[in-house]
């Protein structure tokens, strides 16, 4: 008997390395101490169904319901609602709210995969709205309030309005302006902040997307809170929202079956936020500004500082770390190769040209002292090689918004018959595919849209650089499945 997962998990567990990926309680150091005692001492006790006592997710009254009460004073909502199927699962269900079939949603085009299955179960059209984009760097914003007052003029029947803060680089958009134009049409600004559950607990860090007015937010509280990895929260407030109606689409897109392990870790990190959160975010910023002053020194590097307000950046959230690496003649998945193999350092994400960690309430001093040294480490090998120029982070390229909506909706590209073609013949045909590098899991390619050249070259300069695509059926990329003519 072999138990490959096992093994592999047991080598990552003794292996003493610095990370900086979710979830955000980094092997237990950020997680609340009354859950942390009780899994030390239960273990798989804990593992348990919905028996008497323990109330029941899909129709909460007892401990669950209060639990998810006390999580809405400490985030701000009206209404909190677990979610065991992660952030994923609440954008799918708040979709389904909001969204009849054939209704229009605006989206920004950098969105996760999780709202393309959204856009597949609800039958909604997307009108995609470009963000704000960095050219030199490969780097998307956000949309703007001008590009979405644009778009609702030019589609008025549009229904709900659906946006991503902060991004996977930490950046958040002008969320309050977003929504009162959204509320000035009666619709509701739905926000995936996946990577924002502690956003709003410090002055230091951006407000909270609900602080801003928005009316229905999913948070990934594993992602940079003491939660356990596919914990999250939905979060409701105001009258635009038919919370009746979440639930009932939860419950079609939650399983029947939750996990107390993650249920009880959302309630240890509801309670943790609401008498530590302050003291424990105070710490990760010191360590955070310790990090990026040293690191800012480092000869060829570049940290993103989104420090001033510039279109498509109303807010920064400076935990999240974005560094440069082709100043050292690396690509970010040859720097995240070595990183972990020399150093022991882990990122959450490598790209094209850059790194990203994600610094939480988690992480120690050890892992901060480790990331400086592993990247000084990168630059004294780099400098033995090439002659390393100075870098400047680039203003964004400011464009009119541009709005495109795709060939058919991506539920009729899912269903329809599809065929399998060379990568090259694919150009101008119908993607059945969803296809994206992953992480950070933002499609180049949906089920519904026209595949361009550029598209294809994106994807296979992704591979050639060592990157993974997700999601279509060929991993190399050889072939794609369009629609049938």
């Amino acid at each position: 008997m072999t138990t490959p997962i096992i093994k592999s998990l047991q080598q990552w567990t003794t292996t003493e390395h610095a990370p900086f990926y979710t979830p955000g309680h980094k092997h237990g150091w950020g997680m609340g101490a009354e859950f942390t005692e009780l899994f030390q001492t239960a273990g798989l006790k804990l593992d348990l169904p919905e028996i008497p006592g323990l109330d029941n997710l899909a129709a909460p009254s007892g401990v669950i319901a209060a639990s998810q009460n006390l999580a809405a004073h400490t985030f701000g909502a009206t209404y909190t609602r677990y979610l065991v199927n992660g952030t994923s699962g609440g954008v799918m269900a708040a979709i389904l709210a909001t969204c009849q079939p054939g209704d229009q949603i605006l989206l920004p085009r950098n969105i996760h995969r999780s709202i393309i299955a959204g856009l597949i179960h609800s039958g909604a059209v997307p009108i995609f709205v470009q963000p704000e984009y960095v050219p030199e760097l490969d780097i998307a914003h956000s949309i703007t309030p001008e590009s979405i007052a644009l778009a609702l003029q030019e589609y008025p029947q549009i229904k709900a309005i659906m946006v991503v803060a902060p991004t996977y680089y930490g950046v958040c958009g002008d969320l309050a302006a977003m929504a009162t134009i959204a509320h000035q049409h009666n619709i509701p600004l739905l926000v995936d902040a996946a990577h924002g559950a502690h956003l709003g607990f410090h002055p230091d860090l951006p407000p909270s997307a609900l602080a801003l007015g928005a009316d229905l937010v999913i948070q990934s509280t594993h992602k940079t809170l003491g939660a356990l990895t596919q914990a999250a929260m939905l979060h409701v407030q105001g009258d635009l929202i038919d919370i009746g109606r979440v639930d009932r689409c939860l419950q079609i897109i939650q399983t029947s079956s939750p996990s107390y392990l993650l249920l009880a870790s959302l309630d240890s990190a509801q309670a943790q936020m609401a008498t530590y959160g302050r003291e424990l975010l105070d710490r990760t910023l010191a360590l955070t500004q310790k990090a990026r002053s040293e690191l800012s020194n480092i000869p060829g590097l570049l940290v993103l500082d989104l420090a001033r307000t510039q279109p498509g950046c109303r807010y920064f959230d400076p935990t999240r770390l974005t560094i440069t690496t082709t100043g050292l003649g690396y690509s970010g998945y040859e720097a995240d190769a070595m990183l972990c193999d020399q150093y022991q350092v882990v990122a959450e994400m490598p790209s094209q040209r850059h790194l990203t960690f994600i610094i939480s309430i988690g992480n120690r001093e050890w892992d901060l002292e480790m990331l400086v040294a592993g990247m000084r480490g990168l630059a004294q090998q780099a400098s033995t090689e090439l002659e390393i120029a100075p870098l400047d982070w680039p203003d964004t390229l400011t464009t009119t918004p541009s709005i495109t909506i795709p060939a058919i909706t991506p539920r009729s590209a899912f269903f329809a018959a599809s065929e399998t073609v060379p990568i090259d013949q694919a150009v101008d045909r119908i993607s059945a595919e969803l296809v994206c590098p992953y992480p950070p899991g933002i499609p180049v390619l949906i089920p519904g849209e026209i595949v361009t050249a550029q598209s294809i070259g994106y994807l296979k300069g992704i591979l050639a650089s060592g990157g993974e695509v997700i999601g279509n059926s060929d991993p190399i990329l050889h072939h794609l499945q369009v629609v049938k003519k």
